[in-house]
């Protein structure tokens, strides 16, 4: 359990003019991009950070005000975040740049810089996106937020402790921090469609997830959902599972999957893709880190009513956008 998630007594309001909606997306990948542009329609001014000279300018053409922020290269850590002067401006700050193995979240390792920025600019609103994966295993029982966490591999711990540094790094009685329990996260250009057609061979880790009876999931437009829904709530530190009604075998979705491209675009799939056997036996590898992740607390405390409750709606919705020949998946990609 994380200590401290219940909401803090929020100190005296004083009078103030209210700040012009400022996000800064730490990892502008594929659910940072996605919240960054719905924010950019609705007036928002949005900055974030991303990897490379050429996502800098495809986030610039979008409207927004892009960093190159490698958080691998710890040496330039601390002098890039210094250089990135939106941030102190910031009043909503999306993190979603996973913990690097032998290393942890490399933000934390900075926290006392992270926290001189922070403290001193204008947030009022923080949000880390985690894993489901924290649980570990849990039998395949029900597991909601007040279930003890038990990660097992690398990545999970990374993560539980990346959850609790970030959500103690400004003791700001004002300050509202969440930690979202993200499923498998899928939506346009990221799920089973476009892995079958673009002919895609499976990783042996992909394939060793046949194994596994339950798989959490999410879309990423029930991400965004969300994070807008948890904006609304004040002075509080919260852990939200963010994950749809259906978790199901990941073998089912991709059998779905491929009947929904055959029956519309019978000649897209022009070879099979071995999304079954593991090359082991089904039965021998069983991966016993079970659960069954409950979303009642995001649906009741944010009041998300997800537009894709089950992968077969998220999956169809993605077929329906292929409207012409023109906006089929490349399979040279």
């Amino acid at each position: 359990m994380i200590p401290g998630i219940a909401p803090k007594t929020a100190v005296a309001p004083v009078a103030w003019a209210p700040q012009p909606r400022h996000m800064f997306v730490f990892g502008a990948g594929f659910v940072g991009r996605y919240v960054s542009e719905r924010l950019l329609a609705q007036g928002w001014q949005v900055s974030g950070t991303c990897t490379s000279v050429t996502k800098k300018r495809e986030l610039e053409m979008l409207g927004m005000n892009a960093f190159v922020f490698d958080a691998t290269e710890s040496r330039y850590v601390t002098s890039s975040l210094e250089n990135i002067h939106s941030l102190r401006q910031a009043t909503h700050l999306l993190i979603s740049i996973p913990p690097i193995p032998g290393i942890g979240d490399p933000l934390l390792n900075l926290d006392e810089d992270l926290r001189r920025i922070l403290r001193h600019g204008n947030l009022e609103w923080l949000c880390y996106l985690s894993s489901t994966s924290v649980y570990g295993d849990c039998g395949g029982v029900l597991v909601d937020e007040d279930h003890t966490v038990n990660p097992k591999s690398e990545s999970a711990k990374l993560r539980y402790n990346a959850e609790k540094g970030w959500l103690n790094l400004i003791d700001d009685p004002n300050l509202s921090a969440f930690i979202f329990r993200l499923g498998g996260i899928y939506g346009p250009g990221r799920s089973a469609l476009d892995t079958l057609t673009k002919g895609k061979s499976l990783s042996q880790r992909q394939k060793l997830r046949e194994s596994k009876q339950y798989t959490a999931r999410i879309h990423v437009v029930d991400i965004y959902q969300a994070v807008l829904a948890s904006m609304s709530i004040r002075c509080a530190r919260k852990i939200f599972n963010v994950v749809d009604n259906d978790p199901a075998p990941r073998a089912e979705v991709f059998a779905f999957a491929r009947s929904l491209i055959q029956r519309r675009y019978p000649d897209l799939i022009t070879e099979t893709i071995d999304d079954k056997s593991t090359g082991l036996d089904y039965q021998e590898i069983i991966v016993r880190a079970e659960k069954l992740v409950s979303n009642a607390r995001m649906k009741q405390e944010l009041g998300v009513n997800l537009l894709h409750p089950t992968y077969r709606s998220g999956l169809q919705s993605i077929l329906d956008a292929w409207q012409i020949q023109s906006q089929l998946p490349n399979r040279s990609q």
